[in-house]
C-alpha cells in the first residue's frame, strides 16, 4: 500500500508533472498546479540526454516526444570559422534502444508531460500559487493563492530554483552565480544543422546550437555574465546578431534567421545543491528546487527526472511516510546529483579560467554515473 493516498505537486516543469505522472498511475489522487498561466510560457528549448529519454520511456510518453523532437547519436566539435573539427559519437546513457540525445521545443515537452499527467488521472490547474503551508504529523493544510485551501498526505515542491515551497518551508539555499551568462534563441533549423555542434573560442565561451524539430532549433552563446537588463528587446537582438557575426558555417544562416526580439533571451548561470535533508516534515523537494546547474552537460532535465522517478518508486514502496523513506531517498539522489552538478559546474570553470581540463575525462565519468539507472 502506498505510503500517501492525496498529495499536491507545486510546479508544472519536468520534475512536477513526472511526479504527477508517476503517482497518478499509482492510482494516488494528485494536484498539480503551477503560477503560469499556461504550458506555452515554460521555456524555449532544451536538451535531453539518453537518460532523459529513458525516464521519458518510463513515463508513457517516448513516443510523442520522439514524433515532436529530433535525435541525433554525436556531436560535433567546430572552429569559428565554420570548419567542422571532429565529429563524435555522444553516449548513449538511456541505452542502445534510445538515442544519444534529443532535442525539442520546451513547451512540447511541456505540454505532452502535462496531458500525459491528465490522462493518468492528476488534476492540473494554471494561474494557482501556494501561500501558505501548515504542517503536522499526519499531513499538511495548504492555502492557495485564489483563497481556496487543501489538506495533503504529501506537498511535492518542484517549484524551481525560486521555489516558493522552499521559502515557505524555511529552507535556504547558497544560489549563486558561476560568472557566465547565455544568450539564447528559438528558430528555424537550417538543412545543415542535424545534431548539437559546439565552437570553443571567438568573443563567447561556447557557440552552440541543438535542433528541436524538423522545423526548429534553439542557438546559444555564453560568455561572461554582464548587466543585460537595461537592454530593450531590440538592442538584445542586435547583441546576439553582433556576438554571433565572429561565428559561421551553419550559424550564418542562423544568425540571418535572428529577426524575433521576442525570441531572443539572456540569462545567468547559477548553481546549489541543497544538502539533505530535501523534506521539512511532510513536504519534500525535487528537481531545481534542490539542485540546479549549468547546461555544461545538459542534465538538468534528467535529473529532475530522475527525482521524480526515485521519489515515487519510493512512496509506492513504503507503507508510511517517515525518516525510514526520506533517508532512502536523499541516499540515492543527493551524491549523484551533486555528481552531476560538480562536474557541469567544473567545465564552466575550466573556461573562465582558460585552463584545459580534462573534458572527456569528466564527460565519460559522468556518461558511465547516468548510464545507470537512478
Amino acid at each position: 500500500m502506498p505510503a500517501v493516498n492525496n498529495v499536491l505537486v507545486v510546479g508544472g516543469g519536468l520534475a512536477g508533472s513526472a511526479t504527477a505522472i508517476h503517482l497518478a498511475a499509482r492510482g494516488i489522487a494528485v494536484d498539480l498546479i503551477d503560477v503560469m498561466p499556461d504550458v506555452a510560457v515554460l521555456g524555449s528549448g532544451i536538451t535531453l540526454q539518453g537518460n532523459a529519454l529513458r525516464e521519458l520511456h518510463r513515463l508513457g510518453v517516448w513516443e510523442r516526444v520522439r514524433e515532436e523532437g529530433y535525435s541525433f547519436d554525436s556531436v560535433g566539435l567546430r572552429a569559428p570559422d565554420g570548419t567542422l573539427l571532429v565529429e563524435m559519437p555522444d553516449a548513449r546513457t538511456g541505452g542502445p534502444d534510445l538515442p544519444a540525445a534529443m532535442g525539442m521545443p520546451r513547451p512540447a515537452l511541456a505540454r505532452i508531460l502535462l496531458e500525459r499527467a491528465g490522462e493518468a488521472g492528476a488534476e492540473v490547474r494554471f494561474g494557482l500559487a501556494v501561500t501558505a503551508l501548515e504542517c503536522d504529523p499526519a499531513g499538511v493544510d495548504v492555502s492557495f493563492s485564489d483563497g481556496s485551501t487543501g489538506r495533503y498526505d504529501l506537498v511535492v515542491g518542484a517549484d524551481g530554483i525560486r521555489s516558493t515551497v522552499r521559502r515557505l518551508i524555511g529552507v535556504e539555499t547558497g544560489i549563486r552565480a558561476t560568472g557566465m551568462g547565455i544568450w539564447r534563441a528559438f528558430g528555424p533549423r537550417p538543412a545543415s544543422v542535424t545534431r548539437t555542434d559546439l565552437c570553443y573560442g571567438g568573443p563567447c565561451y561556447i557557440a552552440g546550437y541543438c535542433p528541436t524539430g524538423e522545423d526548429s532549433l534553439y542557438a546559444y552563446l555564453v560568455e561572461d555574465a554582464r548587466n543585460r537588463g537595461a537592454l530593450s528587446a531590440g538592442e538584445r537582438l542586435e547583441t546576439m546578431r553582433e556576438l554571433a557575426s565572429a561565428y559561421h558555417g551553419p550559424w550564418d544562416e542562423i544568425r540571418a534567421a535572428l529577426d524575433d526580439p521576442e525570441r531572443i533571451h539572456y540569462t545567468w548561470f547559477e548553481t546549489h545543491v541543497l544538502p539533505p535533508p530535501w523534506h521539512r516534515g511532510r513536504v519534500v523537494l525535487v528537481g531545481d528546487a534542490v539542485h540546479s546547474c549549468p547546461p555544461t552537460l545538459a542534465q538538468g532535465g534528467a535529473q529532475a527526472l530522475e527525482d521524480a522517478a526515485v521519489l515515487t518508486e519510493l512512496l509506492d514502496k513504503h507503507d508510511r511516510v517517515d525518516e525510514q523513506l526520506w533517508t532512502a531517498f536523499t541516499d540515492r539522489r543527493h551524491a549523484r546529483a551533486n555528481a552531476v552538478v560538480e562536474a557541469s559546474n567544473q567545465l564552466g570553470q575550466w573556461l573562465l579560467d582558460r585552463e584545459q581540463g580534462d573534458v572527456p575525462g569528466l564527460m565519460r565519468r559522468i556518461a558511465e554515473l547516468v548510464s545507470q539507472p537512478a
